[in-house]
């Protein structure tokens, strides 16, 4: 088991350098200059050279890269150039947004997803099943900044239940907080449980075909320990796979949501630090995502070994 753990952790560690690679050298190719941005493009020759010197921006590409990287290394994510702060500091101050709100999302993906997908495979050849999937599809087919217009047309301008848009901070009362955050919650959660649904159903239909299942129910088992025991149990390895997956997806669609509830979350600051050119701010959150989205694979790889066994000796 230790070595399992071992060498998934080795494989992830590896990756997360790789993907630190390649986003330095990818934003690279990106034009614009930020000494300009900061300056202007009035700004004399002496200046943005003086400033660049200054941001290490003079140095070669490799150079900044190793001090980069050892920075990271020592948890230091760099100098915001247009904030003026650390990029560590900053990000910090977005995850009371972006944490609740990608965790919330997940949370009621997987309370709809997983009962109605065991359902649907449960119920299969009845008409329950076919409308659990035209469902689901119909989700899997509604872009979530779309759904975000429709709740805020829905329940902010028509009921008036939740408001439009903004965010209170925790200090402003909890309630008042998960209120500002409740529909983007949804608009994140919904799409991502119609996508889950359908991986679930598929997952457990696999699951109950299986000879282990027959057996189970010749021996006079109960139909809810055959579903739960067994179905269910042997179908959590891809379930787990989805639910990993899943998440990833809702780190990235939150960016969207977030611009459409105007959330200061990290995926604002991200588009922030591209519209200013601001390349360590930039790369330090890209990073954050892929470190992020390498350790649930990892979390996703060490749980396959305790849901079965065998996976471990691989």
């Amino acid at each position: 088991m230790l070595g399992y753990v071992t060498r998934r952790l080795l494989a992830s560690l590896l990756t997360i350098v790789l993907a630190a690679s390649l986003v330095f050298f990818a934003l690279l190719a990106i034009p614009g200059d930020p000494a300009e941005v900061i300056l202007g493009i009035n700004a004399s020759p002496s200046a943005l050279a003086a400033l660049r010197q200054q941001l290490g921006l003079d140095q070669p590409a490799s150079v900044r890269f190793g001090s980069w990287l050892w920075g990271v290394l020592q948890g230091d994510l760099g100098q915001s150039i247009n904030y003026q702060r650390p990029v560590a500091a900053l990000v910090a101050d977005t995850l009371s947004v972006s944490l609740p709100l990608s965790l919330g999302a997940m949370l009621l993906a997987c309370l709809i997803a997983i009962p109605l997908g065991v359902v649907a495979a449960l119920n299969k050849g009845s008409p329950l099943d076919p409308a659990i999937t035209a469902l689901s599809q119909l989700g899997a087919a509604i872009p979530s900044f779309w759904l975000g217009l429709l709740l805020i047309l829905l329940f902010s301008v028509e009921r008036n239940w939740f408001p439009a848009a903004g965010y209170v901070p925790w200090e402003d009362g909890p309630l008042r907080t998960l209120r500002s955050l409740f529909l983007p919650t949804v608009a994140l959660g919904l799409g991502q449980a119609a996508v889950m649904t359908r991986m679930t159903r598929a997952a457990m239909l696999e699951a109950l075909g299986q000879d282990y299942i027959r057996t189970a129910s010749a021996k006079g088992l109960a139909a809810y320990k055959v579903t739960l025991k067994h179905g269910l149990r042997n179908a959590l390895v891809t379930i787990v796979t989805i639910l990993g997956l899943s998440l990833a997806q809702i780190l990235i669609n939150a960016i969207i949501i977030e611009q459409v509830f105007s959330l200061p979350g990290m995926g604002s600051l991200v588009l922030r630090a591209i519209g200013n050119r601001d390349f360590p701010l930039l790369q330090g959150q890209i990073f954050i995502y892929a470190s992020v989205i390498v350790f649930l694979s990892f979390v996703v790889d060490v749980s396959y070994s305790f849901l079965d066994p065998r996976i471990r000796y691989h």
